[in-house]
């Protein structure tokens, strides 16, 4: 790959749930599914739920660079899609259910896929 090249970033929001909260977090992405959908350089999302005891769910979106990234993270679609309907009526909304989160930054180094 040229210096000059794009190449695809992916975001990875490693978010803590306890274990009996699982359920709503996965909840909470289904109401608002797609809303990122249309964001310049959004290439796709997945919410992994994990399988071996372990408290992390993770967020993982491909974007087309950083900048797209970024102007999504401060967009009105972000902080809208972030509010629940509640909030965006005015009211308050239930509390969270995440104990922690942080985002981790990654390009692709290798790897396959079938063909």
């Amino acid at each position: 790959m040229r210096h000059d090249e794009q190449m695809t970033v992916i975001k990875i929001n490693a978010i803590t749930v306890p274990a009996d909260s699982g359920d709503e977090l996965a909840h909470r992405f289904a109401a608002r599914a797609g809303a990122v959908d249309n964001a310049d350089g959004f290439e796709g999302f997945e919410l992994l739920k994990p399988t071996d005891g372990r408290e992390q769910w993770l967020v993982l979106t491909r974007w087309r660079d950083e900048e797209s990234f970024q102007a999504w993270l401060n967009s009105e679609s972000f902080a809208h899609g972030h509010r629940t309907a509640a909030e965006r009526r005015g009211e308050s909304g239930p509390p969270p259910v995440a104990t922690h989160s942080e985002v981790w930054s990654y390009v692709s180094a290798g790897g396959s896929s079938p063909g």
